[in-house]
């Protein structure tokens, strides 16, 4: 059955996501603050400075008006970089208190914020009176936006407390190329999703360095046993970290030059410094953010992490990345299974 959604954030990923739940049948606002962009999107239907060569639904419709992008919405999916999410939710929060709607959240936003290291869904938890709102709902899993746009097979989690609701967006968001699976555990996949961004700093560092194959897979398997062991530490189930918004999200964000981490990481690898890195990416390198929120997380929690805390060396501290490696390799020799 359709359903009235709103889209907040018309990035690559929001707009794209818009974009499919428009091919799916749905009725679409997608709210972005820049006019220019609205316009590109209506009148065009391009979206240039986030995703090139691709056409838009000319269902699909855009505004920089929240009100009018989430008046009658039953579901509200919010796309946006971290550290923007509380003052957006809480501009939802007023919006719906004055519209009196209280529809399901969902977000898919990967990140955790600095000094508070909250998950997203506990920002908008605590932005969003609970009034105004139904469950909150997790959208996460291996998935670039230039790939769902062209329709390759995707696969994702919908993560929820309330399975229900996690079925709801199950239903809402698959069709032929792009599945849908669902958890109980949020505070899994939101960890899995944070902190596979800084792994994938890593891999684009080790290739932008020269290293191959070996060394990726090495740092892939070891990132995965750090991201588990601090989301375990939070009450995460192991488990989620096999699965698609774990290892699955993982894989293909350390592995992909669609991945703006792994962008990052290999200009840095090739002699570029950070603050150039971030200056022409154009796009919020969330992974940069995510490595001082472990880091710090880990330190309190007495949680190993050794290549977070090599990256954040590297990144904060300005440790050449070779010699960070060395260290690496050269620590103390353990079990696999600690």
């Amino acid at each position: 059955m359709a359903e009235q959604i709103a889209v907040l954030g018309a990035g690559s990923w929001g707009s794209v996501l818009a974009n499919m739940l428009v091919e799916n049948g749905h009725q679409v606002k997608l709210w972005s603050r820049n006019k220019e962009q609205v316009d590109q999107l209506n009148n065009d239907h391009v979206n240039p400075r986030y995703m090139h060569d691709f056409t838009y639904s000319t269902n699909l419709v855009a505004t920089n008006d929240m009100t009018a992008a989430v008046k009658g919405a039953t579901v509200v999916l919010i796309v946006i970089p971290t550290k923007g999410i509380r003052q957006v939710a809480r501009k939802l929060d007023k919006v719906l208190g004055e519209l009196d709607q209280r529809p399901l959240i969902v977000h898919a936003t990967k990140g955790l914020e600095q000094n508070t290291y909250k998950r997203p869904s506990e920002m908008i938890a605590e932005e969003i009176d609970p009034m105004h709102r139904q469950g909150i709902v997790v959208l996460s899993g291996p998935s670039h936006a230039e790939d769902v746009a062209i329709k390759d097979m995707t696969a994702v989690t919908a993560a929820c407390i309330s399975l229900n609701s996690a079925t709801r967006i199950q239903k809402l968001f698959s069709n032929n190329y792009f599945r849908v699976y669902t958890n109980d555990d949020v505070i899994g996949a939101e960890f899995g999703a944070a902190l596979k961004n800084i792994i994938a700093i890593g891999a684009g560092a080790l290739q932008g360095l020269g290293y191959h194959d070996n060394a990726r897979a090495a740092l892939i398997t070891r990132g995965l046993a750090e991201i588990r062991r601090l989301g375990v530490a939070f009450g995460a189930n192991p488990m989620t970290f096999i699965g698609l918004s774990g290892v699955g999200d993982l894989v293909v964000t350390a592995t992909s030059k669609n991945s703006r981490n792994w962008r990052a990481g290999y200009q840095l690898g090739q002699g570029r410094q950070l603050d150039d890195v971030i200056e022409h990416m154009g796009m919020v390198i969330e992974g940069v953010y995510t490595t001082k929120a472990a880091h710090e997380l880990s330190l309190k929690r007495q949680v190993k992490m050794p290549i977070t805390d090599a990256l954040y060396r590297v990144l904060y501290e300005g440790e050449d990345i070779k010699n960070a490696i060395s260290q690496l390799m050269n620590r103390d020799l353990t079990s696999e299974i600690e």
